[in-house]
């Protein structure tokens, strides 16, 4: 059996583009498998996910709606690109209209030692414009609060 390469997105004309940052109490361990194993801990609808920790494996989840009453779930896809346990996640992210605008986009979460848990860095390439960067430049901070909060009040590894 040949085994084909990995497929990278070209992003040549998507060239927007962010980087959050932020000290984790989870550990390292806890992060990798949030990020390849389990979507529905932390952001994904709980049912939804569809996911095999494997590169060039796809993934798919929704996301709960939001409002009162609450609007439709929002559909994610990707496919894993790199993985490295306990040290980095990259995948494709693929989304909507109000997300994406359906761009193949790249983001690579990098984990790292630091003092008290983990210093993960969160990079999301390939927007077409800026107004999709900057919304998600604004709503990862809050995700990856929210991923804490979880995952550090679970006390699990």
């Amino acid at each position: 059996m040949t085994t084909e390469p990995i497929r990278v997105p070209d992003l040549a004309d998507r060239p927007h583009r962010l980087t959050v940052e932020r000290a984790m109490l989870a550990s390292p361990h806890a992060l990798y498998r949030a990020w390849t194993e389990q979507f529905d801990r932390w952001f994904a609808a709980p049912g939804s996910v569809l996911m095999r920790p494997e590169v060039d494996a796809p993934f798919f989840f929704e996301t709960e709606p939001a409002g009162d009453p609450p609007g439709p779930g929002h559909p994610h896809y990707g496919r894993f690109l790199r993985l490295e346990p306990d040290r980095l996640v990259e995948l494709t992210w693929v989304t909507g209209r109000a997300g994406t605008a359906g761009a193949e986009t790249v983001v690579t979460v990098r984990l790292g030692p630091h003092p008290v848990g983990t210093r993960l860095q969160l990079i999301h390439a390939g927007f077409y414009d800026e107004t999709a960067r900057d919304n998600h430049a604004s709503a990862w901070p809050h995700v990856l609060a929210h991923q804490d909060q979880v995952l550090a009040g679970n006390g699990q590894d």
